[in-house]
């Protein structure tokens, strides 16, 4: 009978969720016989540094130092005065095109009515 085990491409860190964090704490808290505490250790796969920290940050009574961390920078809240002028550069540069349309637009229709010899009303500002 041969036993076959899987190897992982790239190991992934264990998350504990914080229920399972107070399960493993109670239950080691319940220990009480020589060796107990160490096939828990050995059983649910932790260091007793783990469990130090665990114990600590219960003490403390942070329940927020239970759960897992994200890694990296913390996103920062977006000021809404930048969301303004944000959508308003975004205003400008809509209408700056538009404009750029219509100018052209315009310079067209006066070359067609010189062209169709066409007077215009205000033919005296190009």
């Amino acid at each position: 009978m041969t036993v076959e085990t899987e190897v992982v491409a790239k190991a992934r860190r264990r998350r504990f969720t914080a229920a399972e964090k107070l399960r493993v704490l109670k239950e080691a808290d319940g220990c009480m016989r020589l060796g107990e505490l160490g096939a828990l250790l050995r059983r649910e796969g932790l260091y007793s540094s783990q469990l130090a920290a665990w114990r600590a940050a219960r003490k403390r009574g942070e329940l927020a130092g239970l759960t897992p961390r994200s890694r990296g920078p913390k996103p920062q809240p977006v000021d809404p005065r930048d969301r303004k002028l944000a959508e308003q550069a975004r205003e400008i540069t809509r209408l700056q095109s538009r404009l750029e349309r219509a100018e052209g637009l315009i310079d067209i229709q006066k070359k067609v009515s010189r062209l169709l010899g066409i007077p215009l009303e205000s033919d005296g500002q190009d």
